[in-house]
């Protein structure tokens, strides 16, 4: 299969695609919100509307805060970053009570790559179970080689379609689109970072598994 490799400008331009996608939803909630203060008197239609405008503001600020690591420069060439900063903004992801995360993993430095990597498995995961459930993620090894494991337990849970893929660089279709360009994208960190990914269901359990490549 032909591996499909985009210029820098098509990369970008469908990452912040994807980034305005997750934000738009909560931004348009906001200006709901706004517009229900401007034009209601009522105490209760008021009260709601504040309260959608906190909601929604806390969603989009956690949205941005993970694009920021998982996509985003997020410090300079060589940078690490700590796992604990990697969690606290992974957790921001799961505001509702649909899909739970537990995360086991030691408070040091990694290689941003590395982090990043990490970070875009844990958005893969979330599609693994889409009814809910729960995301256990482990990360075990030494900074330089550490192990990613993912274990994704939900009613209904799947690998999906063509995500391998899109990891491995080969879409079927022979193209990217703003739709691919995450788990696309995650192919390419996995190969800076020296790593390799690979996927495992059983019934209703999707285990995602990243690891140092072999030399």
């Amino acid at each position: 299969m032909i591996t499909v490799t985009l210029d820098a400008l098509d990369l970008s331009a469908l990452l912040c695609s994807r980034v305005c996608h997750d934000v738009i939803s909560p931004v348009g909630a906001i200006v709901n919100g706004l517009e229900v203060l401007e034009d209601e008197d009522d105490p209760g239609m008021r009260d709601f509307a504040i309260d959608l405008i906190r909601k929604s503001a806390k969603q989009a600020s956690a949205r941005l805060q993970f694009a920021r690591i998982a996509f985003g420069a997020a410090g300079s060439v060589g940078a690490t970053i700590d796992l604990a900063d990697a969690e606290g903004v992974a957790r921001g992801l799961f505001s509702d009570e649909k899909t739970k995360l537990a995360w086991s993993a030691p408070r040091a430095l990694f290689p941003k790559n590395k982090v990043k990597l990490l970070l875009n498995l844990v958005v893969i995961a979330v599609t693994t179970i889409p009814r809910g459930g729960l995301i256990d993620v482990a990360v075990t090894g030494e900074a330089e080689a550490p192990v990613f494991v993912l274990t994704c337990r939900g009613s209904h849970a799947r690998i999906p379609a063509h995500v391998e893929a899109l990891i491995a660089g080969s879409p079927e279709s022979g193209t990217v689109d703003a739709h691919g360009v995450q788990p696309y994208y995650a192919g390419l960190v996995a190969r800076a970072a020296g790593m390799t990914v690979s996927f495992g269901i059983d019934g209703d359990t999707v285990t995602i598994r990243a690891e140092p490549a072999a030399a």
